[in-house]
């Protein structure tokens, strides 16, 4: 296995945010955790690559124990780890073939031809070929959304995180990057951790799909088993309908 996340749990100012929470993603797998915003899913990305400690439980990339890791160990496995941000969190000062080549530069042998070379491959494989001399805020909210996955794939990670990658897209931009998703699967064997509120979009990438719930697993099946699920929870999230994932008649009321 690649990926295992066992009774991980984290609190923040005495409220608990992961209460137990457990998975497994394979190896070559594309897995999605959905709940809605605010439920711990960042948190959970950020566990992975050692930016948060846990309160309890494990956390096993790569059959190592990342909060056990020294900070040389934990860089080394930070190169394996291609980490996609929400807003695609890139450098405004700096062109799309600066952002995509800044890791680059730390990793040893890599001279400028080689850099330039590995730029142009990864923004052709997210189809932005001949813009990558470009400005970030000269591009589209897809364009910079593919720009940091180019970013995030430079040095050939063996892991992608993506932290809600169609969060502010229009369907048609949301369907070109589960398209990319899938891509960085079939043609660079990825193993994949997706974690988002689109459901629409975790049916279309995800091998598996597990709703995070009160801090914990609520379920966790492939598409076809979350259709068809019978847990009233998960059925109310999937279809949004709030009387059935509050489980209160009308759905939770917080004053909105």
């Amino acid at each position: 296995m690649s990926i295992q996340l066992d009774e991980l749990r984290k609190s923040f100012d005495g409220k608990e945010v992961l209460r137990g929470f457990t998975l497994t993603v394979e190896d070559g797998e594309t897995s999605a955790i959905v709940g809605p915003s605010g439920c711990g899913k960042s948190v959970l990305l950020k566990h992975l690559v050692g930016l948060l400690r846990p309160d309890g439980g494990t956390v096993f990339v790569d059959g190592q124990s990342v909060p056990e890791l020294r900070k040389k160990e934990l860089v080394r496995l930070r190169r394996r780890i291609g980490y996609v941000f929400q807003f695609a969190a890139l450098f405004d000062s700096m062109t799309i073939s600066a952002n995509i080549a800044m890791g680059l530069r730390r990793l040893p042998g890599w001279d400028r031809k080689r850099i330039a070379s590995r730029v142009e491959e990864c923004l052709a494989l997210v189809d932005l070929n001949g813009l990558g001399e470009r400005y970030p805020a000269q591009l589209s909210g897809g364009q910079r959304k593919r720009a940091g996955l180019a970013r995030a794939i430079a040095a050939s990670p063996k892991y992608l995180l993506y932290d809600e990658p169609t969060t502010g897209l229009d369907p048609v931009t949301t369907s070109v990057i589960d398209r990319l998703i899938l891509r960085m699967r079939d043609e660079l064997g990825v193993t994949a951790l997706v974690v988002t509120h689109d459901m629409t979009s975790a049916f279309r990438v995800a091998d598996r799909i597990t709703l995070l719930h009160e801090g914990r697993a609520r379920f966790t099946g492939a598409p076809a088993e979350v259709r068809t699920a019978d847990d009233d929870v998960l059925r109310g999230f999937v279809d949004g309908d709030p009387a059935l994932y509050y489980g209160v008649q009308g759905g939770q009321d917080d004053g909105a």
